[in-house]
């Protein structure tokens, strides 16, 4: 059922309180909907498109017929991956940031963000200019304010915690299960000793600047891709306001 707040060794539900000796806020992007974490996880939204089912002649052309897993070094990120269906799926970030952390289902698509990932991917793959893009839908990463993921434990409120995984949550967030369950059952193990565990990131801005702030650093970035792409020096001053934006 819905859980309206999350207290002291419990939750409160639409339907009543439950207790527990221990409660797990594992919800990433969607924590900012918890009046608890509102401003310590934010949602940041992550595209994806994918193209129609290509021929072997198109994936040895294009160098991935071995279903190579790919991304580059740009600051707003690319990625991509052959589907079991013979598509190529293809994402990124860029998307904005929605005003006090908003989620909804309208946020899944963005047009302008659909069209960069395909002229991204023309530009990686000029072979498949022309390819239809048949799919496109996005979700919310959870990001700390210093982008830095963490597994942590409350013993006096009966609280434990992991995520801020910045969209590398498939294999990080089973990491921290498996931290969390040497946590919460008293185990010393090498996973207890990670650097991630106990680590607290300093709470976002509130509103107005949080929403300014992000935007902004969606902005620089891709700014700085361009430069990069035209081999141009990114100004010091810029690079120094996007290092301050991202934590860096």
């Amino acid at each position: 059922c819905r859980v309206r707040e999350v207290q002291p060794h419990g939750v409160l539900t639409e339907h009543g309180r439950i207790t527990a000796r221990w409660v797990v806020r594992a919800t990433e992007g969607y924590s900012a909907r918890l009046a608890s974490s509102r401003r310590s996880v934010i949602p940041v939204y992550s595209m994806m498109i994918a193209t129609e089912p290509l021929d072997d002649a198109v994936w040895e052309r294009i160098g991935l017929s071995d279903r190579t897993v790919f991304n580059d070094a740009r600051r707003t990120v690319i990625y991509g991956q052959r589907t079991a269906d013979g598509r190529l799926a293809f994402g990124g970030r860029g998307a904005p940031y929605h005003y006090g952390s908003r989620i909804a289902a309208r946020f899944d698509t963005h047009a302008p963000t659909r069209q960069h990932l395909i002229d991204t991917l023309v530009d990686l793959f000029p072979a498949l200019s022309g390819v239809r893009v048949t799919h496109h839908w996005g979700g919310p990463l959870g990001v700390a304010r210093d982008w830095h993921p963490c597994v942590g434990l409350d013993t006096g409120r009966g609280w434990a915690w992991a995520g801020g995984y910045v969209g590398e949550g498939v294999t990080a967030s089973a990491l921290a299960g498996r931290t969390l369950a040497d946590l919460l059952t008293d185990r010393a193990s090498v996973r207890t000793e990670l650097p991630w565990v106990g680590h607290r990131s300093r709470r976002w801005e509130p509103e107005p600047l949080r929403w300014l702030g992000i935007n902004a650093m969606v902005r620089i970035a891709r700014y700085a891709d361009r430069c990069d792409e035209r081999t141009r020096r990114l100004p010091r001053p810029v690079g120094a306001v996007l290092d301050r934006l991202t934590g860096h």
